[in-house]
């Protein structure tokens, strides 16, 4: 019989959220890279792939972070803190399932999107996660894994990288610090508490913090429409890359204003928001064209 309790906690160590939003944005590569679905089987291989490596990274960064977890309220709860599961579990889940995800990739779709996915899990695990500790660009670096699975979709759909690949990238590479500086605000004391070198920890005013979004905020809306300048998209994705860019560069404006914890929230409310609705307006865009 399943114990229902240990397979939850399986599903948080492949942390949900993370794994979410990483299909969505494959998906969102191999549609541009594809121009539509041109093949539903490889979309389907792709996506459980990418939904196998994202998720053993997931659980590697719990194997990696108990300790700090066991520190920090929003993180004690964790399966590995909590006694759930055990070391050994994590670590040998993470390494099975980022194993079996590049297998299939290799096998199923091709050796390109393998690479990048063992790319992304490498520089997750062990480049972003243990510089936590050790320098405020941790936000940074780790927007570097976190915006290679589009560039992935796209290889998946076309076997190689073009220019608009590349312009998937930065658009996630820009839209990832407003959403985690908003997290990292909202979190200051328990990053504190876990010895985490957050932007918000090192700098307790926020200024900077505030200002970085606010950059980034209008950096995302100066590259999301780099798609319609190379002809990827038409005026329907122009007009909504506009309006959602804009309403980003509000909701950090606004956080820059009052460094009020609810418009942190508000921030981060529309930086989730902000990437379902841009795939959407690409599909309806491509749809029309």
């Amino acid at each position: 019989m399943i114990d229902q309790e240990k397979l939850k906690a399986y599903v948080e160590l492949s942390k949900p959220s993370i794994l979410g939003l990483v299909l969505v944005t494959t998906a969102l590569g191999y549609y541009l890279g594809g121009k539509g679905v041109w093949d539903w089987g490889i979309l389907a291989w792709t996506l459980l792939g990418a939904a196998l490596t994202c998720a053993g990274a997931g659980a590697l960064n719990h194997y990696l972070e108990r300790d700090s977890d066991a520190l920090m309220k929003r993180t004690r709860n964790r399966p590995l803190p909590k006694g759930t599961l055990t070391p050994a579990n994590a670590l040998s889940y993470g390494i099975v399932t980022i194993l079996s995800g590049a297998f299939l990739l290799c096998w199923k779709v091709n050796l390109l999107i393998a690479f990048l996915s063992l790319l992304t899990a490498f520089l997750y695990v062990l480049v972003y996660t243990p510089i936590k500790k050790i320098t405020w660009l941790n936000t940074t670096i780790g927007a570097i894994p976190g915006a290679i699975p589009p560039m992935g979709g796209w290889a998946a759909a076309t076997g190689h990288l073009d220019p608009g690949a590349w312009v998937l990238f930065f658009i996630l590479f820009a839209w990832q610090h407003p959403h985690f500086y908003a997290i990292a605000w909202l979190c200051k004391e328990d990053y504190a508490k876990a010895g985490f070198k957050m932007l918000p920890v090192v700098e307790p005013d926020g200024i900077s913090t505030f200002r970085q979004t606010v950059f980034y905020c209008l950096l995302l809306l100066a590259v999301s429409v780099l798609p319609f300048l190379m002809g990827m998209s038409g005026k329907i994705y122009l007009a909504g890359a506009v309006v959602l860019g804009s309403g980003f560069v509000y909701a950090g404006w606004r956080l820059l204003c009052s460094h009020s914890m609810p418009d942190a929230r508000r921030l981060l409310g529309a930086s989730v928001l902000y990437l379902p609705l841009l795939l959407f307006v690409i599909i309806l865009d491509l749809s029309i064209l």
